[in-house]
C-alpha cells in the first residue's frame, strides 16, 4: 500500500511556469503599447494643448480624454493578462525543483 508522500508530485500549470510562457502574451503587448501612447496622449492633452486647439475640436481637450482612454485600456488588458494567464499545454510543463 502506498501513501500519498510516496507518489511522485503531479505538476500543475503554475509549477512550471517560468514566465516566458505569456512573454508573447498579446495582451501584454497591448497593455504596454497603449500604456505609452495614453501617457504621451495624456501629458501633450494636460500640458500643452492651447485654446485654440481646443476651439478647433469644438471645445473638447481631445489628446487629453483620448490618453486617459487609451491608460484606462491599458489597465484593462493588463489585468485580463495577469488574471487569466495563458494555459500551458500539459507536454511543456515541467516539475519545479522539490
Amino acid at each position: 500500500m502506498t501513501s500519498p508522500g510516496d507518489l511522485p508530485p503531479t505538476p500543475t500549470p503554475a509549477a512550471g511556469r517560468t514566465g516566458k510562457a505569456n512573454l508573447l502574451d498579446l495582451r501584454w503587448i497591448l497593455a504596454l503599447l497603449f500604456g505609452f501612447y495614453g501617457t504621451v496622449l495624456t501629458i501633450l492633452g494636460a500640458a500643452f494643448t492651447s485654446a485654440a486647439d481646443r476651439q478647433l475640436a469644438g471645445g473638447v481637450n481631445v489628446n487629453l480624454w483620448a490618453g486617459i482612454g487609451m491608460l484606462l485600456l491599458a489597465a484593462a488588458f493588463a489585468a485580463w493578462a495577469q488574471w487569466r494567464p495563458v494555459p500551458l499545454p500539459e507536454s511543456t510543463i515541467r516539475p519545479g525543483p522539490s
